[in-house]
């Protein structure tokens, strides 16, 4: 016999309006695929909207929607982490299932809120956090739960991979392509967040949460933005085989080889990797991510990261998952959660507390962009300087004078450990010869 799943959804922005739409559009294929009927009871929103069902009773006070007896699902779409965080915390004290896209809350607040969410037997569910409609979370926690996650990056901020991309296609500068895509609605009228990597970042702790069994760590994730990326250095990536593309770093260092650490990297920043990856070719708004793991090796799953249908399909997927579980349970066990999978794919007591690495702990290849006076024995000093650190040169591309006198030496190196190129870079910029600040970007194969 089926039961009746009722549904809070609070925020009426683009996501929940989407959730809306999507379950008014498919509710006789979702009936199918869970075997319950499923009712929205209620929505939280700042003012009354005519274009809802009037069975729907519409209130701005969250809080008495999070405890309602109507509601056994709360939909969380208001974003901030202060009133959400809030809102969240009364829903699971008065026993809801909750879904959120809320990546900034989960991030900062995510464990706090799981083990409030394990001890009062209900689940937070958070498919949308993270690259939208592509259902990396779900494959992380289950499809993958008999692997061993060596490592994964990811294109997990579309704005950003926007930017990249037409920096590369259409040769347009950064600040060009950051007011087209704030006219587009790809970027916020501040585009801190996106630009700088800190929605990359929050998203990165979650993913890097679910692959290593940690607890969420957002403060020790290495975060660099794009902003300081030009046409020069995208075109010379180009010219040796590489795209930059903005990406985010979970990477687990079992401490072998010259000065490397044990422990887990977690970095957001520009990366040039190889032209044919598959990842260099996502392009536009795109969300990607690639997954390496052990018996299976790499996967990459792509799709949409952003707006209202990808977003409200990833929510009503957790949604469906929550209703399959009330649907199964007698209403009076209120014993365990009924969700077999933990919230950050291990069990709680099995968390790791595997050491997060320092950024010159961190071990990565390189691009060096250098400029230097035209006269003889410039490029033997940098070498020099890069042999006596232990840094490996890969690659070397010196270009025509830019300003009379003076050239750009473009360097790729193996990778190294950061702390070893910090030194180097320090003693680069105090030769006579050098007349600017050395740029450099961070290189990964992807192997």
């Amino acid at each position: 016999m089926s039961k009746s799943i009722k549904l809070a959804i609070l925020g009426l922005g683009t996501v929940g309006t989407g959730v809306i739409n999507l379950i008014n559009d498919n509710l006789d294929e979702l009936k199918r695929r869970s075997g319950q009927d499923i009712t929205i009871t209620e929505v939280g929103t700042r003012r009354q909207r005519d274009d809802i069902n009037p069975n729907i009773m519409q209130s701005s006070d969250l809080m008495a929607i999070a405890a309602s007896d109507n509601v056994d699902i709360v939909i969380e779409v208001i974003g901030g982490t202060t009133l959400a965080r809030e809102v969240i915390m009364h829903a699971i004290k008065n026993g809801k299932h909750v879904v959120t896209a809320n990546k900034a809350l989960l991030a900062e607040h995510g464990n706090e809120i799981f083990a409030v969410a394990e001890e009062h037997h209900v689940h937070v569910a958070y498919e949308a956090a993270v690259a939208g409609g592509i259902p990396i979370i779900k494959v992380m926690r289950e499809a993958l739960a008999a692997n061993k996650i060596e490592w994964l990056a990811g294109i997990i901020n579309g704005t950003g991979n926007f930017i990249m991309t037409e920096m590369r296609d259409k040769g347009r500068p950064f600040a060009d392509v950051l007011s087209e895509a704030q006219a587009l609605g790809y970027a916020e009228a501040d585009p801190t967040f996106d630009v700088e990597g800190i929605d990359a970042a929050h998203k990165l702790a979650l993913l890097a949460s679910i692959a290593f069994g940690i607890p969420l760590q957002f403060d020790k994730v290495y975060c660099e933005g794009i902003t300081g990326i030009t046409l020069q250095d995208v075109n010379y990536a180009e010219e040796l085989g590489y795209r930059i593309k903005h990406l985010g770093f979970a990477v687990r260092r079992d401490g072998t080889g010259d000065d490397a650490a044990t422990g887990i990297e977690l970095r957001v920043h520009p990366t040039l990797i190889p032209q044919d990856a598959l990842l260099a070719n996502v392009n536009g708004v795109k969300n990607a991510v690639l997954v390496n793991s052990h018996p299976l090796g790499q996967t990459l799953y792509c799709g949409d990261g952003a707006g209202a249908g990808a977003t409200a399909s990833a929510v009503m997927a957790d949604v469906m998952d929550l209703v399959r579980v009330l649907g199964s349970k007698d209403a009076d066990d209120k014993s365990n959660n009924g969700h077999h999978v933990p919230h950050l794919a291990f069990i709680p007591e099995q968390l790791s507390d595997t050491p997060i690495l320092r950024a010159e702990q961190m071990t990565t290849g390189y691009y060096l962009r250098v400029h230097a006076y035209d006269s003889p024995g410039v490029l033997a000093d940098i070498t020099r300087i890069l042999s006596d650190a232990g840094i490996n040169i890969d690659a070397i591309l010196q270009k025509p004078a830019h300003k009379v006198g003076q050239v750009p030496v473009i360097i790729l190196t193996l990778p190294v450990v950061e702390r070893r190129m910090n030194l180097a870079i320090e003693k680069i910029e105090k030769l006579d010869t050098i007349t600017d600040k050395v740029v450099r970007i961070r290189l990964d194969e992807l192997a």
